[in-house]
């Protein structure tokens, strides 16, 4: 018994020996003596020289926050100054990082078990130049050993910390040049602050962009999900960060703030992040969490843009968007990050684009073959004027504040702006738009805009494209084939039942009309903007109006000011019944003539000889008048209308009268091409008995306008 115990107390004392013998050895050991040994080892390791240039050190201290025995066991703590880690010899700067210094602690207890168990890693004013060059060598990639096999020592370093510091980053990859210091904040921020500054900057931003208000952006029910989210709510932000630079050749610079301790085997805490950038034009914004921050697995935060147009953000997202007026959107960013299989949703967001609202939910999904953005977008109030960008339209001025390299020519009134096509394939897409209310004035009433676009391979397809007019509907589908040189269009038009009376609610002579407008085109073009799709087109478009009235009034109330001055040098300005209108247009190779464009008023009948060429944008039009009966028109010579479409010239032919014919002659002229006309829907006007349009209203059911294939021409 006596000889069991002394053996205890031996080992006992050897152990205490031990951990003496320990203690004083790291606690009085030059561990510079190591410093040539470290220094070859790591170096080996990485395959890039590495010095610990000042002093290694070590000390004795007891771990806060540990309890019982445990606690009164000290832990070793490391200190190694002045450490530099060298770049490849291909790279523009020598180092490739440097700290003032580098501080961890060992848990002793799992060294037992062959466990090396780093609670945290301190890094002291940490420089790092990361720099990549345009074949793809980069700096940060160090070339390892192979392993030999597993090795009986595990790591484990749970969290990293780190006070000012600087990080020079060079991509030519991605064309980014870019400076970052890092700077510990006073004292922590908690999330609740950072989202309601970040808030009002944003917002801010975004008046002075678009002249949204608070109200218009936000208060949705993702708004008040993302304040009230407990798990961010408790996040508390230690770092500032702020950056200079270009990308592009754009000039950049971000302010940031992050958490002050970098987890790194949790990879389901939360870490946070908020971000206020501005690249060139475009001013982004984001405040919430980033999980599994190493692997870069997941992102949960509120997220701002704004700017002069989102097809500035094709170089920052990859995402292809279309020209616009200045826009600012805010909503709910959620991001699985994956290699080459990320898939980011931009939820309920809100948002202005121009003078119009917009919202929506989008998702971006790199993975598969290709990119592809699918999603619903939403304008309760769209003004018409902010379409215009999608076709290159506005003023040179507008065109030069979103950047458009292009300016319109003062001559021409087609936008000449080339659709950015060489973007087209770099994604798909699958997006519903609707628009409740168009404004435009009072002169067009449009509601109820809805467009399926669908973009595969390069090729742009709106179909349906289809909005409310004046009571009626206009439909069409729309095909663009982009990865074509140059680009070709379809386009397949319909209108039905637009009730003239509505077309003009201002004009009280057609409130009392049952008139409508039907009409069908259909086009094939090529062309890479929309001036050159014009100027190509081959195709037919047919149209036709019953039942209504007209004045020069009227023409000028619609914009139509050729028109206005026609019908004033006909009938002066009063308003004259309209029987029956119809045109049958051809157009082949840019350049639409009349097969048929007659009006047949109470008074006479009017025939519109001639054509425009869209190609040159000139007008060539004779309209000629044909006295029904004795009456006797103010003007008997026929008018011309020429010039351009920009600068028309109107005017009155020179030469002999035209004779007075009767009615039954003049509807003899109009009647005789009708049966050309398409198929178009006629609706009754309550006046069933015999009329002027009747007999034109019967030839027209059987034969809809017809387009050849793109890039072939179609016969007179």
């Amino acid at each position: 018994m006596r000889r069991g115990r002394k053996i205890l107390a031996w080992v006992i004392g050897i152990f205490v020996l031990l951990i003496v013998a320990i203690i004083l050895f790291i606690a009085f050991f030059d561990w510079n003596r190591l410093k040539p040994t470290i220094n070859e080892k790591v170096s080996e390791a990485i395959g890039r020289p590495f010095a610990i240039n000042g002093d290694l050190s070590a000390h004795w201290s007891r771990e806060p926050g540990e309890s019982g025995l445990v606690s009164l066991i000290p832990w070793p703590h490391f200190e190694a100054r002045d450490i530099t880690v060298a770049n490849p010899d291909w790279a523009k700067t020598k180092q490739f990082a440097t700290l003032d210094s580098l501080q961890f602690r060992l848990s002793p207890f799992p060294l037992i078990s062959h466990r090396i168990v780093v609670p945290e890693i301190r890094l002291g004013q940490p420089k790092i130049d990361l720099q990549r060059v345009k074949n793809g060598d980069n700096t940060w990639t160090f070339k390892l050993p192979e392993s030999t096999g597993p090795s009986e020592w595990q790591l484990e370093l749970n969290a990293i910390a780190f006070d000012k510091g600087h990080i020079d980053f060079n991509d030519a990859q991605t064309q980014i040049a870019m400076g970052i210091d890092v700077t510990p904040l006073s004292k922590g921020i908690p999330f609740d602050e950072i989202m309601a500054q970040q808030e009002t900057d944003s917002r801010a931003q975004a008046k002075k962009t678009t002249g949204a208000s608070a109200k218009a952006m936000s208060k949705s029910d993702a708004d008040e999900k993302d304040r009230n989210d407990e798990t961010k709510k408790k996040q508390v932000y230690q770092f500032a960060w702020e950056a200079k630079g270009t990308y592009k050749k754009s000039t950049v610079t971000a302010k940031a703030k992050t958490g002050g301790v970098l987890a790194l085997r949790d990879s389901n805490r939360p870490f946070p992040v908020a971000a206020d950038a501005r690249f060139g034009d475009t001013h982004i914004a984001f405040v919430g969490t980033l999980t599994d921050p190493i692997n870069m697995g997941a992102l949960d935060v509120r997220l701002w843009f704004s700017g002069t147009s989102m097809s500035h953000l094709y170089d920052l997202t990859g995402v292809t968007l279309p020209d616009t007026p200045p826009f600012a959107t805010e909503g709910h960013l959620k991001a699985n990050l994956k290699k080459g299989a990320s898939v980011f949703t931009y939820d309920h967001f809100t948002g202005k684009v121009g003078g119009s609202d917009l919202g929506g939910s989008l998702t971006f999904n790199t993975g598969g073959p290709r990119p592809k953005l699918t999603g619903a977008l939403k304008s309760n109030q769209l003004l018409f004027s902010d379409l215009a960008p999608l076709i290159g339209g506005g003023s040179n001025e507008e065109k030069a504040e979103r950047g458009d390299a292009v300016k319109q020519p003062n001559d021409k009134v087609l936008p000449v702006e080339p659709f950015k096509t060489d973007r087209w394939n770099a994604m798909d897409a699958d997006v519903e738009f609707t628009g409740v209310k168009i404004v435009h004035g009072e002169r067009l009433p449009i509601d109820n805009l809805y467009t399926h676009l669908i973009m595969k391979d390069a090729v742009l397809i709106l179909d349906p494209l289809k909005f409310g007019v004046a009571g009626g509907t206009v439909g069409s589908n729309i095909k663009l084939d982009g990865s074509k040189t140059p680009l070709r269009g379809g386009f397949n038009l319909g209108a039905r039942h637009l009730k003239l009376k509505e077309l003009f609610p201002t004009f009280a002579p057609m409130q009392t009309s049952f008139g409508e407008l039907n009409g069908d085109a259909s086009l094939t073009a090529t062309g890479n903007s929309p001036a050159a799709l014009l100027g190509s087109s081959n195709g037919e478009v047919k149209l036709l109006i019953n039942d209504g009235a007209i004045s020069s009034s009227l023409l000028e109330l619609a914009g139509l000011n050729v028109g206005s001055y026609a019908v004033n040098k006909l009938f002066g300005d009063e308003v004259v019944k309209i029987n029956c209108m119809a045109a049958d247009l051809v157009a082949t190779n840019g350049d639409m003539e009349s097969r048929l464009f007659a009006l047949d008023t109470e008074k006479a009948l009017i025939n519109v000889n001639g054509n425009i060429n869209f190609r040159d944008e000139k007008l060539n039009l004779d309209i000629v008048p044909h006295t029904k009966g004795f009456r006797l028109f103010s003007l008997r010579s026929p008018l011309y209308v020429h010039g351009t479409m920009k600068n028309p010239s109107v005017g009155v032919h020179a030469g002999p009268l035209i004779l007075r014919a009767g009615g039954a002659a003049a509807l003899a002229v109009f009647a005789a091409p009708v049966a050309a006309l398409g198929a178009l829907a006629v609706p009754e006007s309550g006046k069933a008995d015999a009329t002027q349009c009747k007999p034109l209203l019967d030839d027209i059911r059987n034969n809809p306008p017809k387009a050849p294939p793109a890039g072939k021409t179609k016969g007179r």
